[in-house]
């Protein structure tokens, strides 16, 4: 049975007449690595603040190993390290002054906290810029110090909030690298709009918007709920516009529910157990209808189709 090391009971969050976040209830097991996804301005932000005990919910509660993290304990909230969206940083302070502040602030002695500070340095490649302040770091080199600072008190439970945010190639697979190598030896809580990167790295996934949790599963069990298998994507070459378009959508209904017609790129879009099997049919379906087929791909359903079939498509600020 998994050892649930979070649980999060009912939380909501209220500014004005804006429910930010609305009964939010989920348990991250120990070691897992717990996908946290959403739309700008899903509540993402403001749940993970709740999580960490940055921001108090106006409802809910949350448990670490089983003890409040709101009621002032020092040691609950010492087992969660927090690398936020908005790099914070002291300007003035070198990389290792400020891994031994962080470090102190949580209770090590100074010499540990640099002890450990210097492998963590060493690890995400800032080794030459130990004693350079932080006001000569690139951007990329500002957000793997931010996610330094998060470990350096060696926490149970590490959250990252959009980690590879702004970095450059090279960073961002640094920075991506270090987070599988945390898996399994701590639990880890991470928010991103990558959605190939959560696919491959997180064991659950829970998609949340308006602050409402939609799903939350395994990233295979989440692509099995939107049209099993294969997704075939067929160009109708700019012949969206008529009503042929339209009557091969309602002819390919027929052959599996999962049939959309995207006007806006002229495309159709078939998902289906058997894509292969029924691209013959599907195929002369659109003959009989009067349409001329432009380029066919054939790829596997993604983590992506699952987010943007619960989200929408409709742009977010």
């Amino acid at each position: 049975m998994s050892n649930i090391v979070l649980q999060v009971e009912g939380l909501t969050k209220r500014y004005g007449e804006l429910i930010a976040v609305k009964n939010l209830s989920l348990a991250v097991n120990e070691g897992e690595v717990f996908g946290f996804l959403g739309p700008n301005g899903a509540g993402k932000t403001t749940s993970i603040n709740m999580m960490c005990g940055l921001l108090k919910p106006d409802a809910g509660r949350v448990l670490v190993h089983g003890r409040l993290i709101t009621n002032g304990d020092a040691d609950v909230r010492a087992r969660v390290g927090v690398c936020p969206q908005n790099v914070v940083v002291w300007e003035r302070l070198t990389c290792i002054e400020q891994l031994q502040f962080v470090g102190e602030m949580y209770g090590l002695a100074g010499p540990i906290a640099r002890q450990r500070g210097d492998q963590l340095l060493e690890q995400l490649d800032l080794s030459d810029r130990r004693n350079t302040q932080a006001r000569r770091l690139s951007g990329g080199m500002r957000r793997r110090l931010s996610l330094v600072l998060a470990l350096v008190h060696d926490p149970d439970i590490v959250v990252l909030d959009e980690p590879e945010a702004g970095l450059d190639p090279q960073s961002r697979i640094k920075v991506r690298d270090h987070i599988r190598s945390l898996a399994r030896r701590k639990t880890v809580i991470l928010t991103t709009h990558n959605m190939d990167e959560a696919e491959r790295v997180a064991d659950r996934i829970a998609i949340i918007d308006h602050g409402e949790l939609l799903v939350l599963d395994t990233p295979d069990a989440l692509k099995g709920r939107v049209g099993e298998g294969d997704v075939l994507e067929i160009g109708l070459n700019g012949q969206t516009g008529n009503d042929n378009a339209e009557r091969a959508r309602v002819a390919l209904a027929r052959l599996t529910p999962h049939v959309a017609l995207d006007v806006i790129h002229g495309t159709l879009t078939v998902r289906a157990l058997n894509a292969v099997n029924l691209l013959p049919s599907i195929m002369e379906v659109l003959s009989e209808t009067g349409l001329r087929c432009g380029e066919v791909h054939l790829r596997a359903n993604t983590l992506e189709d699952v987010f943007i079939q619960l989200t929408g498509r409709r742009l977010r600020e």
